[in-house]
């Protein structure tokens, strides 16, 4: 099937169901929050390199986490036992969302976040809709994640690491928090062996789309969501 190019001053994505083998749906458009809340809802992302337009993806298969199949290693158990890390949300969006872009990762050159996705979601953020983890040690950001949250899903964006185990703590302390309230699914886009050792696995878009809208006709619960841990 063909990649659609998106008209620039008009908010709107083709079918997910025409998506091309690939998983990309559509070329262009913009990243400003009214876009990306559609995509989200249709269940696309926004994924590209640097000086590319955007590309918006629905990839087949999906990875998924189910908040009641969160898998802790005893490894990690241990770690949570020790209290090394505090967790906090919405504390500092800005920052993680660089750290994200900024945190050299292995077999990757640069970085898909871009100053226009740094803007985009920081509008989402300041809309209640996109939240952040933060991992501390000492009162240093060490670790932390963000993404968006509609309904009862949550759209896992980026992770960054800068102390062992820091993003899989956080990540793991926010599956915990969000299977406390009802959420149905946590939206990892791709797989990674990170991911499935967690316990994220594998499912078809045509399986992914209905779940989807069923997390959505739950009201999303918008603002900063330091309530997670206090």
């Amino acid at each position: 099937m063909p990649v659609f190019e998106l008209h620039p001053s008009r908010i709107e994505f083709p079918d997910p169901k025409h998506t091309d083998d690939s998983g990309i749906l559509a070329v262009g458009g913009d990243l400003q929050a009214e876009r990306l809340l559609l995509a989200y809802e249709m269940g696309l992302f926004p994924w590209f390199n640097e000086n590319e337009p955007p590309l918006w993806w629905c990839p087949d298969p999906r990875m998924v986490l189910y908040p009641n199949e969160l898998r802790i290693s005893k490894s990690m158990r241990s770690v949570l036992r020790k209290n090394l890390f505090r967790v906090t949300a919405d504390q500092n969006f800005e920052e993680v969302i660089r750290n994200c872009g900024a945190v050299p990762r292995p077999g990757q050159d640069g970085t898909w976040i871009t100053e226009d996705i740094v803007n985009g979601y920081l509008e989402l953020h300041r809309m209640g809709f996109a939240h952040s983890i933060e991992v501390w040690s000492n009162n240093t950001l060490t670790g932390g994640l963000y993404g968006v949250s509609l309904g009862k899903i949550f759209f896992g964006e980026s992770m960054f690491s800068v102390a062992p185990n820091a993003s899989k703590l956080g990540f793991i302390k926010l599956v915990e928090a969000l299977k406390v309230n009802d959420f149905r699914l946590v939206d990892c886009q791709v797989h990674t062996a990170h991911l499935e050792s967690l316990g994220a696995e594998e499912i078809s878009r045509a399986s992914f789309l209905p779940q989807l809208r069923e997390a959505l006709t739950s009201e999303t619960i918008r603002g900063s969501w330091s309530f997670l841990f206090t």
